[in-house]
């Protein structure tokens, strides 16, 4: 018996047993009955005299037999009732000289294991099982000390060193000891053991609802991921769509050409904002992915990275907005995840200009630093932008999220000489440091 309290003991209550459990308590409390039966009348056939007289009349017989094994077909539904019924049956048979050992004695350990194992109340199963462990002793105390005990070994010669009155009494003793030890030690060990299944199938239950609620965050968060997709996106080609028009309306009259340019640029910024439109509904449509800026499907257009810069700032410009493309130092590779979201930032802080700035000019500028990739882009706005355009806040909250993707900065203002900066930093898995080379490209 342990002496302390594990973890969660005072949690867990043993369930009842099973209906197939219960069938199979009333077979083996049957079995045992008809063991201790067979037990005791194959003695009767041998002798009719016990070890203090004549042997007990056959109804008697089954009557002890009946009451000590009929109980275990209730053991796991009534533990310590059924344990002190056995126990109290099995010292009246003894006292009365049924002369059958075996059988009842299965009975007996059967009762005191199942109190271990299948006990409620743990401190009712270790007070009962104590009491009757000591009462055990006791009678066998008694029966060890009385005269007919000592009456059967009188006269035998021992063959070994110590007496055959001794011997046999501490044969007794000691096989009593090993079997109620086997009974409370293995009864606790189910008991432990089942105990140890219900926390297992308990953890097992809250990963169940870990994983459901991280699935449902994740989705959560893949929608808001595709919403400001969705944001940039749209916002960028609709602002883009909207500049041209007005630049094509003011020079419809005195410049066809330059109008037909500009609306075919209308017409290519409509198609590109369907064609990724349509890459991120086909990401929606797929339940068994959680893409990434680094996944693509087969047959989907790729995200566009910083290879698109220049065509990105070349669709931008009009009559009357000029656009700058500059990329400084040595190009290096760049992840998928790196180049889409400076991509990405620079959509989202192009379509801040066109939208609210009234520029005339915007310049970007791709710098490759030793540990770093940054992007920067300046306008040279007044904050009079498109009429009726109002900012939502999630063009900056995204920029911010996908600089802190990748353990970044991001700045963004005004400057004091005028006009509007962001600025995003990302940082390279890289450890050499490069030559920076000035090389300009103007679009």
């Amino acid at each position: 018996m342990r002496g302390g309290t594990s973890v969660g003991e005072q949690d867990f209550t043993m369930p009842g047993p099973t209906g197939r459990q219960q069938r199979w308590d009333v077979a083996i409390g049957l079995l045992v009955v008809l063991g201790i039966l067979t037990s005791s009348f194959l003695y009767r056939s041998v002798t009719s005299e016990g070890i203090d007289g004549p042997l007990p009349s056959a109804l008697e017989t089954v009557l002890w037999s009946v009451a000590i094994g009929l109980p275990l077909c209730l053991r796991r539904r009534f533990p310590v009732a059924v344990m002190l019924i056995t126990s109290v049956a099995f010292i009246g048979m003894q006292s009365r000289y049924v002369v059958e050992g075996t059988m009842s004695s299965i009975a007996l350990f059967s009762s005191l294991y199942t109190v271990g194992a299948w006990g409620r109340d743990r401190r009712v199963a270790g007070a009962a099982r104590l009491l009757v462990v000591v009462v055990m002793f006791c009678w066998l105390a008694y029966a060890i000390s009385a005269t007919a005990w000592a009456e059967t070994t009188d006269g035998v010669e021992s063959a070994g060193p110590v007496p055959a009155h001794l011997a046999s009494a501490l044969y007794s003793t000691l096989i009593n000891i090993l079997f109620f030890a086997g009974a409370w030690y293995f009864g606790d060990a189910s008991w432990n053991r089942a105990r140890e299944q219900e926390q297992l199938r308990q953890r097992t239950l809250e990963l169940a609802r870990e994983r459901d609620e991280s699935a449902r965050r994740a989705v959560l968060a893949e929608r808001v991921r595709i919403a400001r997709e969705l944001h940039d996106v749209v916002a960028h080609h609709v602002s883009l769509m909207g500049v041209q028009a007005g630049a094509a309306r003011r020079v419809l009259d005195r410049d066809p050409e330059l109008t037909r340019r500009t609306l075919g640029v209308i017409e290519e910024s409509g198609r590109s904002a369907v064609e990724e439109m349509r890459r991120l509904l086909v990401v929606l449509r797929d339940p068994d992915d959680s893409p990434t800026v680094d996944d693509e499907k087969p047959g989907v257009p790729p995200s566009p990275g910083t290879d698109a810069l220049p065509q990105l700032l070349e669709s931008a410009a009009s009559p009357g907005l000029a656009t700058h493309f500059t990329v400084v130092g040595t190009p290096v590779p760049l992840t998928a995840a790196v180049s889409v979201s400076l991509y990405r930032i620079a959509q989202e802080a192009l379509t801040n200009a066109l939208k609210h700035a009234g520029a005339s000019r915007i310049d970007a500028r791709l710098r490759y630093l030793a540990e770093a990739v940054e992007l920067e882009l300046v306008d040279d706005g007044r904050g009079a932008g498109l009429p009726g355009s109002q900012g939502s806040g999630l063009g900056q909250v995204g920029m911010r999220e996908r600089v802190d993707l990748h353990g970044g900065t991001l700045d963004i203002g005004r400057r004091p000489e005028g006009g509007y900066r962001v600025r995003a930093r990302l940082p390279l898995v890289r450890h050499s440091s490069h030559s920076v080379n000035d090389a300009e490209v103007v679009k």
